[in-house]
């Protein structure tokens, strides 16, 4: 078995999900007690979300190009950053360290292709849903059409994020807001969604919406799986 390299702490709520995830799937295909080898390196998120929203990308990209260090020195055998937004610094990673890195991108357009699933919307912090680095992969490497909320919409799943889910609070009124979010996007052609920040899955789920949900925390974790017991 290879040894998981996790990126975490932004937040630790979806990072503890990750190695939930982990962890089961391992044991589901060897049977118990086995568990997976994982090796986390996780962040203060209250200093990431700060230089988020100040713009200081630069010093974020140190910070994961420090932990792809960290975690290839302590013996990982690949490394999965566990958070959508912090894609946008994927080369950092990529630069820092000789080991495979799954982009979370990846895995989640795998599960909508496999669908026949060409047009898709997309929820995620404002980061991920406004600029290109995550649409752009999707659409360019993967030939997938991807919708976006309208700019309140987009202000309301972003303001949930931040303001509940990465400190572990899951309102009713968000989850009817993002339903209706939701519904939305499929009004406007969408044949399934990408929930595209790790959190949102605790918030959401199938019951949630009219079409496939693409729960990229779960396809994220699975692919490490993968990787780790091929």
């Amino acid at each position: 078995m290879k040894t998981i390299g996790l990126i975490g702490g932004m937040s630790w709520e979806s990072s503890a999900q990750y190695y939930a995830i982990i962890n089961r799937a391992v044991r589901d295909r060897l049977g118990a007690p086995h568990s997976a080898r994982v090796l986390m390196h996780s962040l203060d998120f209250g200093e990431v979300e700060r230089l988020q929203h100040d713009g200081q990308w630069d010093a974020l990209g140190a910070m994961m190009a420090d932990g792809a260090r960290a975690l290839e020195a302590g013996g990982a055998d690949v490394i999965v950053l566990c958070t959508n937004t912090m894609h946008k610094l994927s080369d950092h990673i990529e630069q820092a360290s000789k080991l495979p890195f799954l982009h979370i991108a990846d895995p989640t357009a795998a599960a909508i292709k496999a669908q026949g699933i060409t047009r898709i919307g997309l929820l995620g912090t404002a980061f991920t849903m406004e600029q290109d680095f995550y649409r752009g992969r999707l659409e360019h490497e993967h030939g997938l059409e991807v919708l976006i909320p309208g700019e309140i919409d987009r202000a309301e799943v972003h303001r949930a994020i931040y303001e509940e889910l990465v400190a572990g609070v899951v309102k009713d009124s968000s989850r009817a807001a993002y339903r209706e979010v939701i519904a939305r996007l499929v009004e406007r052609g969408a044949q399934g969604v990408i929930l595209g920040c790790t959190e949102i899955m605790l918030l959401v789920g199938e019951d949630d919406s009219g079409v496939r949900l693409f729960d990229t925390t779960t396809l994220h974790a699975m692919a490490a799986v993968d990787f780790a017991l091929r």
